[in-house]
């Protein structure tokens, strides 16, 4: 893992963002991490789209709340209601 400055990146970020690809990149302004280059590929850029969209965030935690309160499905329940639902259609 490399450390450099913000200063440092922003003069050669050609350079960073090529090493980043096998090397994650901390990014410090005034001595603290405050970035990170790293690889991504489209999955990685759809979760990110995602977790920065409040509507999906407020879905997400609604579900984990009602899950939690009620103690969910198994996969097995979810696999065979589905099943059971496509089969009388």
């Amino acid at each position: 893992m490399t450390i450099a400055s913000l200063a440092e990146v922003k003069a050669k970020m050609s350079a960073f963002i090529d090493q980043a690809q096998t090397d994650p990149v901390i990014i410090t302004r005034n001595g603290k991490a405050v970035a990170v280059l790293a690889p991504i590929d489209d999955d990685d850029l759809d979760m990110i789209r995602l977790v920065n969209q409040p509507k999906f965030v407020d879905v997400l935690n609604r579900s984990i709340a009602a899950y939690r309160k009620s103690g969910g499905v198994s996969a097995k329940s979810a696999f065979a209601r589905a099943k059971r639902r496509k089969s009388s259609q």
